[in-house]
């Protein structure tokens, strides 16, 4: 088996990545929080996620110079959390638990109703932009399985139904 690293691209077309003056002074305040410049990584990387609404190679690379390490270790934190995005993601991401527990319980039912539903593959995004579906690992709701994560919002106890009845909501907020 061969190793192939994650493709992310850059953030073409949004201009120059960098902090503004005052993201200068939050940094700098998140980096005297810690013992080590390193030990920012996961806030920083927060921060740019928040700003740029997902975390591009220059992106990355911004965060590592704030921290002084190589562009490869903050890639290597990044890709290790699911929660960390690198590509640009639908307005709500929806991640569904394909663990032990929620893959008993019916995950795989789960997923392909949604790529039915939302009438996409999985890791992608719908035409319109409003959604993308993602299989991820455990998300700590075993004793609720099958469950998903609408960005913040955990969704437990799934069926079909409740599926269709949460992206209904979605769409018409």
């Amino acid at each position: 088996m061969s190793f192939h690293p994650p493709t992310i691209p850059h953030h073409a077309g949004h201009g120059e990545v960098s902090w503004t003056e005052a993201e200068l002074a939050e940094v700098a305040q998140i980096l005297a929080r810690y013992p080590t410049k390193r030990a920012a990584v996961m806030p920083l990387l927060w921060k740019g996620q928040r700003k740029w609404g997902w975390l591009s190679l220059d992106v990355m690379r911004l965060v590592a110079k704030s921290v002084e390490l190589p562009p490869s270790e903050v890639l290597a934190v990044a890709s290790f959390y699911t929660m960390f995005k690198k590509a640009p993601t639908g307005k709500y991401l929806i991640q569904v638990c394909h663990t032990l527990s929620c893959a008993l319980l019916g995950a795989d039912r789960i997923v392909h109703h949604l790529e039915k539903t939302l009438q996409i593959g999985p890791d992608g995004n719908s035409a319109d932009g409003m959604f993308t579906l993602m299989r991820v690992e455990c998300l700590a709701a075993c004793g609720s399985a099958p469950m998903m994560q609408v960005n913040d919002d955990f969704h437990e106890l799934l069926t079909e139904a409740k599926c269709d009845a949460i992206i209904d909501a979605l769409r018409n907020r």
